[in-house]
């Protein structure tokens, strides 16, 4: 059951190049304390994908000391990329929630936010991600299905699922 906290929490979204530097510092230390601290994932994060013109980064925020000391509205707390690649796929990713924040529903508010963003974006287009294998059960709740083997990427453990068209309807309705 989502905690009554999540209902506190702002969705925002844009292009890399339209956000505030202060956010854009905000996000980058979030999936920082989330990929590389936490996780201690072996690959770079930042890897130029939000400068492609078809990325949108979303996430969920609350206020907090960060946002104060930033003169913010809100801190992120949840975060994730999404983007149109060149088959007409649409590719989510980045799936961070601030570790006091999770089990409160902020994932699944944030990613169902990111699968109505991509039907508008791209009608009728696949949804592809790589999850942390831990996370499939979790993202199979949304009408994610296993495309894949195990395979390691960052130093974890991931697999290849994707969102068929007629799942996405039925995961949001």
């Amino acid at each position: 059951m989502p905690d009554p906290s999540s209902a506190r929490l702002v969705l925002r979204q844009g292009l890399l190049t339209d956000l505030d530097p202060r956010t854009v510092y905000l996000l980058a230390m979030l999936r920082q304390d989330v990929f590389t601290l936490e996780q201690r994932a072996t690959d770079a994060d930042l890897d130029g994908r939000e400068l492609d013109p078809t990325t949108t980064v979303m996430w969920l925020e609350a206020p907090g000391p960060l946002a104060e000391r930033a003169r913010l509205a809100g801190e992120p707390v949840a975060h994730l990329r999404l983007f149109e690649e060149a088959d007409g796929t649409v590719r989510i990713g980045r799936v961070a929630v601030r570790s006091d924040r999770r089990r409160e529903g902020a994932g699944r508010r944030l990613m169902l936010a990111a699968l109505a963003h991509a039907q508008e974006l791209s009608p009728g287009a696949e949804v592809h991600i790589d999850a942390q294998a831990y996370l499939e059960p979790w993202y199979a709740s949304m009408g994610f299905e296993t495309v894949s083997e195990v395979f390691w990427e960052a130093g974890i453990e991931h697999v290849a699922m994707v969102l068929r068209p007629s799942r996405a309807r039925a995961a949001q309705a």
